[in-house]
């Protein structure tokens, strides 16, 4: 997109957020209520983003029999040693008592008959500790809630339908953002624009889920980490030549019994492993039966409990309560971002993330279900009010470079190389790509010679010791630094 010979000025404020999604209104809301100036830039209408159709719950220790401990440590455990202790139990240590707060503010968690939460049970969790709002409705009414509560803040404005396509800057500070309606400036500017799965064809995830924010940040002059790690999940149908094709079947059903069965009916792995081992097995057995997808047993599942995943695959075509569906992986979750620290600084002064947009390392190379949208209201609140502290700094000129999406052959090609299995030569065809983040996606996980949680080499089969712990830090001059951290 050309850059225009003027911008129309969209006015000044202390924090700017971009993104519509949990993270963002989260984030505006606790800003706002500290006395923050804040405007919200939503490409979408608020009831629209990928946190609207989030099926997943919030994952917390709330049970007496449970513990931040025991969280920590199933956290840390699916991370398969990439996880950044710190950002985990900044996470565990926080998760309750943001539970807490969004109950006292009105939200409606799903609850048992006596009137205690409903806890579920998700893969990798020892304990059930995922809360729910209506069944695997959370996103659509966590967002919904939030949505009005931003609304009645005088401090909040809102653009709505309104995309971030630049950052201000030139490489030393962020003064804001530039947007399709004119520029905004502000003290502090807070990414909070989802994740980057639809860049894979085959996705659970709305197609403006691309990498926009990263792909701003480091155009701005901000360092990403971790973009060898997509989450794919394992039970996404499979629908070829569909519109349902990769719709995602929420990991909660095989928590409360769905069975993952081959062609002859049979159960063949632990549907409740970590994610990545269960992607893994599926694969496997797509492989034993010459490319035939797998099936997912539903038919003992109440419908009530999940009525969206049902109506979706009634919609679709199938009968979920009398026969299996065929499901396969589809990319479902960035690991990687904008690096930041516990508070949602990024490289950039002045530029700040949160969400699935950031990487804290928090999920190292396998996110824990659920953690996600806890991570949302977690680090959302810290970057929100430390990037109150941040003081108004000059105007600057704006920058020329305007971002461009990706077409339909980035998608392809990253699917194909840089999908659930990928090799050296793979993904060596994605340094020419002409989208930013799919040459970084493919620089990282060319650099990175093992295979760990969701980043799986066929050229190198084992996990390397060696790198437990090493993340690798992507610069905005295209170079890839390892680098640890505590």
């Amino acid at each position: 997109m050309p850059a225009s010979s003027e911008e129309r000025d969209l006015g000044t404020f202390d924090l700017t957020v971009v993104g519509g999604g949990a993270a963002g209104l989260w984030a505006a809301l606790c800003a706002a209520e500290e006395g923050g100036s804040v405007c919200l830039v939503s490409r979408k209408p608020l009831a629209e983003s990928a946190s609207f159709h989030a099926q997943g719950g919030l994952a917390a220790s709330l049970d007496p029999s449970d513990s931040p401990e025991q969280h920590f440590e199933d956290t840390i455990n699916a991370g398969r040693n990439l996880c950044r202790a710190s950002a985990v139990r900044v996470l565990v240590d926080e998760a309750p008592g943001i539970v807490d707060d969004l109950i006292r503010r009105g939200m409606n968690f799903d609850r048992e008959a006596d009137g205690s939460l409903s806890l579920a049970l998700e893969g990798g969790h020892s304990q059930r500790r995922i809360i729910h709002s209506g069944g695997s409705q959370t996103g659509r009414e966590i967002t919904s809630a939030l949505a009005h509560m931003v609304a009645r803040m005088d401090q909040v404005t809102v653009l709505e339908e309104t995309s971030a396509v630049a950052l201000i800057s030139y490489g030393d500070r962020c003064h804001g953002v530039i947007t399709e309606r004119g520029a905004i400036t502000s003290a502090a500017t807070l990414m909070a624009s989802g994740g980057a799965a639809a860049l894979w064809r085959r996705t659970s995830n709305p197609w403006g889920a691309i990498g926009a924010g990263p792909v701003l940040a480091s155009a701005a002059g901000a360092e990403l980490a971790d973009l060898e790690f997509c989450q794919f999940h394992p039970t996404c149908l499979s629908a070829p030549g569909t519109a349902f094709d990769g719709a995602l079947i929420t990991e909660a059903i095989r928590g409360e019994g769905a069975a993952l069965l081959d062609q002859e009916g049979n159960r063949f792995t632990d549907e409740l492993a970590p994610r990545d081992d269960v992607t893994a097995a599926i694969l496997a057995q797509i492989e034993r039966q010459d490319g035939r997808e797998v099936r997912l047993d539903l038919t003992a599942i109440d419908p009530a409990r999940f009525p969206n995943a049902f109506e979706l695959l009634e919609t679709a075509g199938f009968d979920p309560a009398r026969e299996p569906v065929p499901v396969s992986p589809g990319a479902h979750y960035m690991m990687g971002g904008i690096s930041v620290d516990l508070d949602g600084r990024t490289s950039l002064p002045g530029l700040y993330a949160a969400g699935e947009c950031a990487c804290t390392g928090l999920h190292g190379a396998n996110r824990l279900a659920s953690n996600s949208l806890t991570e949302c209201f977690v680090f959302g609140r810290r970057a929100a009010i430390a990037g109150l502290g941040e003081q108004p700094s000059p105007a600057v000129s704006l920058p020329d470079w305007r971002f461009d999406p990706p077409q339909p052959p980035t998608r392809e090609a990253v699917w194909k190389f840089a999908g659930p299995l990928r090799n050296a030569e793979g993904l060596s065809h994605l340094a020419g790509d002409p989208y930013p983040l799919a040459r970084a996606i493919g620089a990282a996980a060319e650099a990175r010679e093992e295979s760990r949680g969701g980043h799986r080499r066929t050229d190198f089969r084992e996990t390397d010791p060696e790198l437990d712990f090493t993340h690798l830090i992507y610069r905005p001059d295209g170079s890839i630094e390892p680098r640890r951290w505590d």
